[in-house]
């Protein structure tokens, strides 16, 4: 397994605390199979073998992923996003000319049993879900967002963005091939972070700007 470098990747890290800067293709944490093992959570445990994952990324998403050090911090951590106290924003360019300047989706989601991993709008059974929105660029065929998630379910800004008619570039689950073939990857970045340290309560705020 290719070792994360000693700067490749790392934006801060503390004793208890690391943050990094996933490349969209490589996978947050292990999956499935002998070939799905590398990944950035065990790579940063070649440096950091205390280091524990709290949240997800998509493998396709690139951006800011947080591990703490440690079983305390890792409860700390992982309630505080739970709790919702932990305020992520994603860049994202999706098809289409968005209608407006900001708003809000707010569609039920839960998982698409038949066709796992997709994720599906279902408004019987799926889980309370918002997305805030804002638009940061419109071009002729597609427009830039900021997206806020308010829930963290899994695939939840690219089943929202799709349901309401603006899938995003490059998305190989949600997108339909024409859309896919617009960009060489699915063009969503977690691009900020804000949280309170776990152990000092310092304000934390962390920045990386979308590379697309």
């Amino acid at each position: 397994m290719p070792a994360l470098s000693g700067t490749e990747g790392l934006l801060y890290v503390d004793e208890h605390l690391l943050v990094l800067d996933k490349p969209a293709g490589l996978l947050a944490v292990p999956g499935r199979g002998e070939d799905k093992q590398d990944c950035l959570s065990l790579r940063a445990q070649h440096l950091w073998p205390d280091a524990r994952v709290v949240h997800r990324l998509d493998m396709a998403t690139s951006g800011l992923f947080v591990m703490a050090r440690g079983l305390a911090m890792q409860r700390a951590l992982s309630r505080a996003f739970e709790e919702r106290a932990v305020e992520k924003r994603y860049e994202a360019v999706v098809h289409g000319v968005v209608a407006g300047t900001e708003g809000e989706i707010a569609l039920p989601l839960m998982a698409d049993w038949p066709n796992r991993p997709l994720q599906k709008v279902d408004a019987e059974h799926g889980r309370p879900s918002v997305t805030r929105w804002r638009v940061l660029q419109t071009l002729a065929d597609r427009t830039r967002l900021a997206l806020e998630p308010v829930t963290g379910r899994t695939h939840q800004l690219r089943v929202h963005l799709q349901a309401i008619g603006h899938p995003i570039l490059g998305d190989a689950l949600y997108a339909p091939p024409d859309v896919q073939a617009l960009a060489p990857r699915l063009l969503l970045h977690a691009c900020a972070l804000r949280l309170a340290h776990p152990a000092t309560g310092e304000a934390l705020a962390f920045e990386s700007p979308a590379p697309f």
